[in-house]
């Protein structure tokens, strides 16, 4: 089947990549858990739904500007968390964020540029992604360190009680490194093993998001839901938000996708608070589906990867840039003159 515009810059950035970086690398941000099923299904699953296009509407102008928890943003597509971006370029998620311009990004927990240098590059909003970590007391001092460093909130991922075993046997030499570690080390006790203290929690519960708000002072999203109980659970808990999401196909294999489950969980979020959505999302359409399906916003991943690894911040930001353009591009062909109008009777399955 032919691609064009994102999807094929997509697939040739992630080539380009290929030349410039270690296999190993390659196969840690390309790769998922199991037989790889739910990274496949991820994105072939948007492609199950189809839309059903308004005439004779005025799309001179198509307005692509939205809010999420009371922040403006130029675009409700923003960059999902991602660990050790350092792998990819040397100045790693600083350069995200440069490229990123106004538009959201997540850091991850496991980032490898200090947390202050990140918030200073930081030209639009920003959010802080945590993982309960089994000494808690390093993801308090992470969280606080982001919220002074001008994250707006917290980004709880909850699928990951321990990282899953991956298809892909290749294993970057540079993980545990000082490099990867930049932002645990001032926390560290002296005769902490590092590897077991900033493991996933597997105790991590419910209670953690409130007990995150306390610490931090800031609101706390739930990444990793796929199910209607689950959202409310996460909601009545405190949640400010979801983010619906399989991990990119790096937790459990078969997990349902996230263009499945998604309006599932914004029916049980029922208006209370934004939700979002991440996985194989690969171009504006894709967007454009998500939205009729009741995203607030959406996260790309692996795309805004190769982009950092070939061509720097320069690179995120033309990634974005044509992001924008096609979801636009779409919209107005679908009859959509702004993101709202993009409602559930737009899309069929």
């Amino acid at each position: 089947m032919p691609v064009s515009g994102v999807e094929a810059l997509t697939i040739a950035l992630a080539e380009q990549a290929r030349t410039s970086l270690e296999p190993a690398v390659v196969d840690y941000f390309a790769g998922g858990s199991g037989n790889e099923t739910s990274l496949e299904e991820a994105r072939t699953a948007w492609l199950a739904y189809r839309l059903r296009p308004r005439v004779l509407t005025d799309v001179s102008t198509v307005e692509l500007r939205t809010s999420l928890l009371g922040t403006a943003l130029p675009s409700p597509i923003a960059l999902a968390p991602m660990a050790y971006q350092g792998l990819l370029h040397a100045n790693g998620e600083a350069a995200v964020r440069q490229g990123a311009g106004a538009h959201l990004t997540i850091v991850s927990t496991r980032a490898t540029r200090p947390i202050e240098e990140i918030g200073a590059a930081a030209t639009g909003p920003w959010w802080f992604q945590a993982y309960i970590t089994v000494d808690r007391s390093l993801i308090v001092a992470l969280a606080q360190r982001a919220a002074a460093a001008g994250a707006s909130a917290i980004v709880l991922t909850g699928d990951t009680p321990y990282i899953a075993r991956k298809a892909r046997a290749g294993r970057p030499a540079a993980l545990g490194s000082p490099d990867t570690m930049v932002n645990f080390a001032p926390h560290l006790r002296a005769d902490a093993d590092p590897a077991l203290a900033t493991e996933q929690n597997p105790a991590a519960n419910l209670g953690d998001i409130a007990w995150l708000q306390q610490v931090s002072g800031l609101p706390v999203l739930v990444k990793g839901v796929l199910r209607a109980d689950d959202a409310r659970r996460c909601l009545d808990a405190g949640a400010a938000g979801l983010v619906v999401s399989n991990h990119g196909g790096r937790q459990l294999d078969r997990a349902v996708a996230p263009a499945h489950a998604l309006r599932e969980v914004v029916e049980a979020a029922g208006g209370d608070a934004p939700v979002l959505v991440d996985g194989g999302v690969r171009s504006g359409l894709d967007v454009l589906t998500a939205l009729a399906l009741g995203a607030a916003g959406v996260l790309v991943g692996r795309p805004f990867a190769w982009a950092l690894a070939t061509g720097g911040a320069d690179g995120v930001q033309q990634l974005l840039a044509a992001c924008d353009d096609e979801l636009a591009h779409v919209l107005g062909l679908a009859g959509c003159p702004t993101i709202g109008a993009a409602t559930h009777d737009l899309v069929a399955r």
